[in-house]
């Protein structure tokens, strides 16, 4: 698992060009070793995390599994920061996209989580994937409330 987030974050990272993140395989692991064994990888992509784009040394790895939204950051001498998302805490999404960068907010009951300096041209897969993950997953949530 731990290759395989990694792989998925640097194809994001290639792809999108323009996008800056920094330290992807440190990142990658810290989702890798808090994967769950029945937990199954769906999307990965990378940025900054906060609103200002000159954050650039805030790089974090975000990846949607099926049970949840991880969202990692890996400290440059020990440690690290994940935070977990599951559907029921989630709320919002809102895009922003600027003159260069663009900017993924993930509303959430406790928080809202800024992913900024993403390529402009990524943006709409990246609100592709979260929307139609959040939506498929919140309608099994509400199934199983019934």
């Amino acid at each position: 698992m731990k290759n395989k987030v990694y792989k998925l974050a640097l194809r994001f990272r290639k792809k999108y060009f323009g996008t800056i993140a920094f330290r992807l395989r440190a990142h990658s692991d810290v989702i890798a070793s808090h994967i769950n064994p029945d937990e199954k990888l769906l999307y990965v992509f990378c940025g900054q995390k906060g609103y200002s784009n000159k954050e650039i040394f805030s790089s974090v790895v975000v990846a949607l599994t099926n049970e949840r939204i991880m969202v990692a950051t890996k400290r440059v001498l020990w440690g690290y920061f994940l935070t977990s998302v599951t559907p029921d805490l989630f709320n919002d999404l809102k895009v922003q996209s600027g003159m260069i960068f663009g900017k993924v907010i993930i509303d959430t009951a406790k928080e809202k989580i800024v992913i900024s300096n993403l390529a402009n041209s990524s943006l709409r897969e990246v609100e592709t994937a979260i929307s139609t993950y959040m939506h498929r997953e919140k309608e099994k949530f509400k199934k199983s409330q019934e």
